[in-house]
């Protein structure tokens, strides 16, 4: 199972977690994978490319994209092809994240999401944040 961070993500931080998740993996039977989706799919792919080849992998992705939740036909999409998502929402509208907030709030919620991800059914959208619960939108 892949775990991709998608462009509005650091890629250093999917980097990162993989270098923490590989190892863990074996200790806890999860085989996950943490992949930066352009590394895979190339900067600036529209998501009609990747959402169904990340859905035909069995795979999920990791956004601070919440909007995605509101665009009918990109929920549609990700629908569809029986795609995790999990948002990761900033403080605010206007405030996002700063990369250690973003390190701090995956890696208060990591076990969650792996467990999620490779044990309910897709599709289906959690969003989760830096001091709140993950919660399910979709």
């Amino acid at each position: 199972m892949i775990l991709y961070l998608d462009e509005n993500m650091p890629p250093h931080l999917a980097r990162g977690f993989q270098i923490i998740q590989f190892p863990e993996g074996f200790k806890t039977n999860l085989n996950i994978e943490v992949k930066f989706l352009p590394d895979t799919f190339g900067r600036g792919s529209k998501d009609t490319e990747w959402v169904p080849k990340i859905g035909k992998e069995g795979s999920c992705v990791i956004t601070q994209d919440i909007k995605i939740s509101k665009r009918k036909n990109e929920l549609d999409l990700f629908k569809k092809n029986n795609v995790g998502i999990f948002f990761l929402k900033g403080p605010s509208k206007k405030n996002g994240l700063s990369i250690w907030e973003m390190t701090q709030a995956l890696a208060k919620n990591w076990d969650e999401i792996c467990k999620i991800a490779t044990t309910h059914k897709k599709p289906f959208g959690y969003e989760f944040s830096l001091n709140r619960k993950m919660k399910r939108i979709i």
